[in-house]
């Protein structure tokens, strides 16, 4: 599992006494269940430990020291805090795996032969919000088809226009800036150089070899027409997010158990980051440098921080094992994250097995 956007990394796991895991323990899984805060007379009581409340008080105090609970206002109570819950998370949390009928339901509701990518990847989305009674996100795959051709067209003054088609036939078009009366002997220079490059590769691809060329200065290319291929490939940096779609399914569960003023907040404030969809599919992102499941809790992400909201997400692969896409839930930080992230995981190697079997959207 991948730690990514930590905080300031809290004690290692094994540098807490039996007595200290056991406490902090139980006041973590209180907060997942209830929300609320737990004091060392409820903890003695749960514990069935021989430990008076002052002695818990005491070790609560050494948690509390660690940056690893917390009291909420005036409360004799505590809670985890985001640290803590990362703590817990990467060091003492036991994940289950998914029961046999479990899997079966997760297959059965996503699997369906000869639909379409999109109707794939909405129903996986619709069918994780529902399981996790959190909402489902999920990044559209990135297009990874080899090039066929690439040439610049004039597209009036100071405008260039770049087609790109693909081996599959698809063909994009996008406009780009290029400096004032350029020359159409700098536009076909571009266009052979890149054409000269292309042999089968992705645009991925291409940029990597063109970008070393470039500076390197082992290229030949006239001044103007390398500046139109720069300007090219500055276009095309952000186009896999452009041309790629978030899915969300299940915002209104978000809605349920919710206690106090401040839920309403935080949950009016997730509304509003999930709009920013952009930012949201840049986040997700993250989870394709990782191995398996990520998770992100409240302030580690910088677009949830305020609606201090968890995200649990895993990148998930086509027929050709290839990472093209991720999908996963976001809810708030006391989600049960020994249930979702066995079903994240599972959610988007089942994808990936289905991938190749259905149509293009």
């Amino acid at each position: 599992m991948a730690r990514l956007l930590g905080l300031a990394s809290p004690p290692a796991a094994s540098l807490l006494g039996e007595r200290s895991r056991a406490i902090f323990r139980q006041i973590v899984e209180a907060y997942l269940d209830t929300g609320e805060p737990i004091g060392s007379r409820t903890l003695s009581q749960r514990l069935g430990l021989s430990l008076s409340p002052a002695s818990i008080r005491n070790v609560m105090s050494d948690l509390e020291d660690a940056g690893l609970i917390a009291a909420p206002h005036a409360s004799a109570g505590r809670i985890p805090t985001q640290t803590g819950l990362r703590f817990f998370v990467d060091g003492i949390l036991e994940v289950g795996a998914l029961t046999e009928d479990e899997r079966r339901s997760i297959e059965g509701h996503i699997a369906g032969k000869g639909r379409s990518v999109s109707d794939l990847l909405g129903e996986a989305t619709s069918m994780l919000a529902g399981l996790s009674h959190c909402a489902g996100l999920v990044v559209t795959p990135t297009r990874v088809s080899t090039l066929r051709h690439v040439e610049f067209v004039p597209a009036g003054p100071g405008r260039v226009l770049v087609v790109l088609v693909a081996e599959d036939g698809s063909v994009e078009n996008r406009i780009i800036d290029a400096p004032l009366g350029l020359p159409g002997s700098a536009l076909v220079e571009a266009t052979n150089f890149l054409s000269s490059r292309l042999r089968g590769r992705t645009l991925d691809e291409l940029g990597s070899v063109v970008r070393a060329e470039l500076a390197a200065r082992r290229t030949e290319l006239d001044r103007l027409a390398a500046r139109l291929v720069e300007a090219g490939f500055a276009e095309w940096a952000g186009g896999d997010s452009l041309s790629r779609s978030l899915i969300v399914r299940g915002q209104s569960r978000l809605l349920e158990d919710l206690t106090a003023a401040e839920d309403l907040e935080r949950v009016r404030q997730l509304f509003d980051d999930l709009e920013r969809k952009e930012d949201v599919i840049q986040l997700l992102d993250l989870s394709r440098a990782a191995d398996g499941v990520s998770i992100f809790i409240g302030a580690e992400s910088k677009l949830f921080s305020l609606s201090g909201s968890s995200v649990i997400v895993s990148p998930y692969r086509d027929a050709q094992d290839r990472i093209v896409g991720a999908i996963g839930v976001i809810g708030p930080t006391r989600l049960n994250y020994a249930r979702i992230i066995p079903m994240v995981d599972y959610t988007a190697r089942v994808l990936g097995r289905l991938m190749g079997a259905t149509s293009a959207p």
